[in-house]
């Protein structure tokens, strides 16, 4: 999308469910294998009472989000806030949204509100991002 067609409070979701084999894979590729992630009876044992999803993994739907439908193609991301809010276990359906909080125009940057809710719409990430759109829109 160009630049000059945002505007403050557009908005876009994404939904996922997050299932063992995206855990795993990402376990895998990012090296992240805390037992609270992949080890079912530690995982138990913990104040979480099961297994959860890695939290980037979650915040990761928000740049999906973002490169896919808003602001798009071409979006650069310069910066992300996150809050992890509760826990996403396997088996949630996260919905990421992102929403057009400010347009600086003279550097070609956006900065979107970003969430990610579960299925009972609890939410489970808070945040801020910050993109940069090229010249040509793509």
């Amino acid at each position: 999308m160009r630049f000059e067609e945002l505007a403050v409070g557009m908005a876009a979701t994404m939904e996922r469910t997050v299932t063992e084999g995206d855990v795993l894979a990402f376990a895998e590729l990012s090296g992240d294998r805390n037992p609270v992630h992949v080890d079912e009876a530690a995982a138990a044992r913990s104040r979480f009472g099961g297994r959860i999803a890695h939290g980037l993994l979650s915040a990761s739907f928000l740049s999906a989000t973002i490169a896919t439908k808003l602001p798009g193609a071409g979006a650069i991301y310069l910066g992300q806030t996150l809050r992890f809010v509760r826990p996403v276990r396997l088996g949630d359906t996260v919905t990421a949204r992102v929403e057009v909080k400010e347009l600086l125009p003279a550097k070609r940057r956006v900065v979107l509100a970003t969430t990610c809710t579960n299925q009972a719409g609890e939410t489970v990430i808070d945040g801020e991002a910050t993109v940069l759109l090229p010249d040509d829109g793509g």
